[in-house]
């Protein structure tokens, strides 16, 4: 694995690289406030995993938070970067970022899209959005600059989002999201976006994975961008809830690598 730093706009991205070279190519695109760090390892695939503006190893800038187009082009340089077509995989949040590029630049460079536990709207009654009473439970401790409100509410938040995970696993992901500033973590949510016409346009090929006991996003989230978005596959995880990569990582890296075998050909 190597680490890439990207400018995007005058942002400076973090890239995290595996896999061989000549593999089909995959960009992860992690949740709120987490990295790419979380991605369970997929030998088969070419991955690139960026950490998001304000997280992980990128820069923490002032704004572009709450706007479509700056995710947008913040995706379009790890494309760039990548150098062809690729797959998109975005989880939880990483669902809307998706629809931001999609909203600004359509399905230039994607061989398919994928998405996970993933939100694709966001903003109140918005279904595509819809969360569960976990991650309604952890806000808004989880923004708040005072630790001892803010750790508590993100450590439960990252112990009950996939209850099977490991203690170490949880640690690992409280210490990533301690690392996001809480005015970053409070901004992404700042945010009112439709994305019904963008997910009506997708033109490549889609799957959507989504945890049947997923309590973060609410499954109904993942059946709304599966109706919208033209021939979509949508796999319900049984019994599994926000994590299906962590807790499922064997189907779930079955499930990826033949769903980009399709698409790559």
């Amino acid at each position: 694995m190597q680490n890439t730093l990207l400018e995007a706009g005058g942002v400076r991205l973090s890239v995290r690289e595996s896999g061989p070279v000549d593999a089909p190519a995959v960009v992860l695109v992690h949740g709120w406030a987490q990295s790419g760090e979380v991605w369970s390892p997929l030998p088969s695939l070419r991955t690139y995993a960026p950490d998001l503006r304000g997280h992980g190893g990128s820069e923490v800038v002032g704004d572009g938070y709450r706007e479509s187009v700056a995710w947008a082009a913040d995706l379009k340089a790890v494309l760039d970067h990548v150098g062809r077509s690729a797959v998109l995989v975005g989880w939880s949040y990483g669902g809307l970022v998706i629809a931001d590029y999609l909203r600004v630049h359509g399905t230039v460079g994607v061989d398919g899209v994928v998405l996970v536990g993933a939100i694709t709207e966001i903003g109140p009654e918005r279904v595509g959005g819809r969360t569960g009473k976990v991650m309604r439970e952890a806000l808004p401790a989880a923004f708040s600059e005072d630790p001892e409100v803010a750790v508590p509410a993100l450590a439960r938040f990252c112990r009950e989002q996939a209850p099977g995970l490991g203690g170490d696993v949880v640690q690992r992901m409280l210490g990533t999201a301690l690392r996001v500033p809480p005015r970053v973590r409070r901004e992404v949510f700042r945010r009112d976006v439709d994305s019904a016409a963008v997910l009506e346009s997708v033109d490549k090929p889609t799957l959507v994975v989504h945890g049947t006991a997923d309590e973060v996003v609410d499954p109904v989230a993942g059946e709304y961008a599966a109706a919208l978005i033209p021939g979509a596959d949508l796999r319900r995880y049984d019994g599994v809830a926000h994590v299906p990569f962590l807790e499922r990582p064997e189907r779930f890296a079955a499930d990826l690598a033949g769903f980009v075998a399709e698409v790559s050909r």
